[in-house]
């Protein structure tokens, strides 16, 4: 199996930031960025599509929704800037993938450590509400990531949207190097606590680490590092005995 090269994952980072497929997703990621919040009204906001980052040799790769209105559309890096990055690069931290606790802008100092993420669209939506056919336009983006971290075997796909386009990009007729094991016929449902076997890849699934999950505490830190602690525990240990068919839930 070819290793990953991270100039392959910097050209198509390139070619993402460039897309304007989406009238509707272009026209508002740049009114957001003219009609800034006033706590960054001296920010120069990034206002286009953005793409995923990490580890080039990542064996976990996290999977979320899209950017934030106000958070990577501002920064211009996945979950960097707003509540939600705050709580997963918290749990990645503890779980040993992240070097630093937090994430304010691209230039911060963290590094990913064994780990990718990205989004299923590359666009902040309005009201965080991308339609099917926004997401079914930004999804060869993530079924190329794939084909070019050769590493993976875990993906994590935060909330239902991300685990929705993970299946749909893990069914890509080009993505074949995940299909050397028994791959499930049904896409069983989305649950917190689900892990999915899928040839030699295993899906992980949590509820998404919106404010809407955190503050309710319908996801706590404490289910969010489970998660990712068994995500490390899986990639540490590659031969790990798995279920061959179906689908298991936590039992937390």
């Amino acid at each position: 199996m070819p290793l990953p090269h991270a100039s392959d994952l910097r050209a198509l980072a390139e070619e993402i930031a460039s897309c304007r497929a989406c009238p509707r997703l272009v026209a508002w990621r740049e009114t957001v960025a003219l009609e800034k919040r006033a706590a960054y009204r001296d920010d120069t906001y990034w206002a286009r599509p953005v793409p995923g980052f990490g580890d080039a040799r990542a064996r976990l790769l996290l999977v979320g929704l899209a950017p934030a209105a106000h958070g990577g559309n501002r920064t211009g890096r996945v979950f960097t800037g707003d509540r939600s990055g705050d709580f997963l690069f918290a749990s990645l931290h503890r779980t040993g993938f992240a070097s630093q606790a937090e994430s304010v802008r691209r230039d911060d100092g963290l590094r990913l450590r064994d780990a990718y993420v990205a989004a299923a669209v590359r666009c902040a939506p309005p009201a965080n509400t991308p339609t099917p056919a926004e997401r079914d336009e930004c999804l060869p983006y993530l079924v190329r990531e794939l084909e070019l971290l050769t590493r993976v075997r875990v993906i994590v796909a935060l909330g239902a949207f991300g685990y929705a386009a993970t299946w749909s990009a893990l069914r890509g007729p080009t993505v074949r190097r995940v299909d050397e094991g028994p791959v499930p016929a049904r896409r069983p449902r989305f649950a917190h606590g689900l892990e999915v076997p899928y040839g030699r890849v295993t899906i992980l699934c949590t509820f998404h680490p919106s404010q809407q999950n955190t503050f309710t505490r319908r996801l706590t830190p404490e289910m969010l590092d489970a998660v990712l602690a068994r995500a490390r525990a899986l990639v540490s240990d590659e031969t790990t005995t798995r279920p061959t068919r179906g689908a298991r839930r936590s039992r937390r």
